[in-house]
């Protein structure tokens, strides 16, 4: 049985070169935005705990995009399987990782940070396990990890200024709208749409941290 939600039906070559643009792109930005942003921090704080925060946060952007393409860009590798793996751990990754310089660097999100790199080694043990067979459990828990923070961290919006906290608010959203094109498979062109909206909120939390520095 196929599990993968992209076998459920032949690409195009259209779609493939789209997607494969998408990630090109998108590799090339985090490419100069991680460095940048190392740099920004170097200059704006004078903490080692914010450098390694922001490294961590710079890590997880590029091993998700770098996963991404490996996944998604080689269709016939024989190491597909884990590359699989790979891509879906490197979400959960990138959820806790978004979260941390925010939570440490506002000095208000300890407990966050903690349930949500738990929560993340969890997500990931279980997709090293089976990518397909907790494939519902396994959205919740990146729609939940997610959106945690407008449960569990209003002390650190509270310590951020508000035009990060838009930016991530409108990230939140849309990530959670790319979920419905991740799902709609039946849709041409779906898997190209839902990395741009992923590339897209990306970039809003990239913005709203670099505003945090910045502030």
């Amino acid at each position: 049985m196929r599990h993968d939600a992209r076998q459920q039906r032949d690409f195009s070559p259209a779609e493939r070169h789209s997607d494969a643009v998408v990630h090109i792109v998108g590799m090339a930005v985090i490419a100069l935005a991680v460095p940048a942003l190392i740099v920004l921090t170097m200059l704006t704080r004078d903490d080692g705990s914010a450098l390694l925060a922001v490294s961590i946060y710079g890590t997880a952007l590029a091993a998700m995009i770098f996963c991404s393409a490996l996944y998604n860009l080689n269709p016939q590798a024989p190491l597909r399987w884990l590359f699989q793996r790979l891509d879906h751990c490197a979400i959960y990754f990138k959820i806790a990782a978004t979260y941390t310089p925010f939570a440490l660097l506002s000095g208000q999100g300890l407990a966050l940070t903690i349930g949500l790199w738990g929560t993340a080694l969890v997500g990931m043990a279980l997709k090293l396990i089976s990518p397909a067979r907790w494939r519902w459990l396994g959205l919740a828990l990146y729609l939940g990890m997610g959106w945690a923070g407008v449960v569990a961290g209003r002390d650190v919006f509270a310590a951020l200024p508000m035009p990060a906290v838009v930016l991530m608010a409108a990230g939140g959203v849309l990530y959670t709208l790319g979920v419905v094109f991740y799902l709609w498979t039946r849709l041409p062109f779906h898997y190209t749409i839902w990395h741009i909206i992923v590339l897209t909120a990306t970039l809003l939390f990239y913005a709203a941290l670099v505003m945090f520095l910045l502030d």
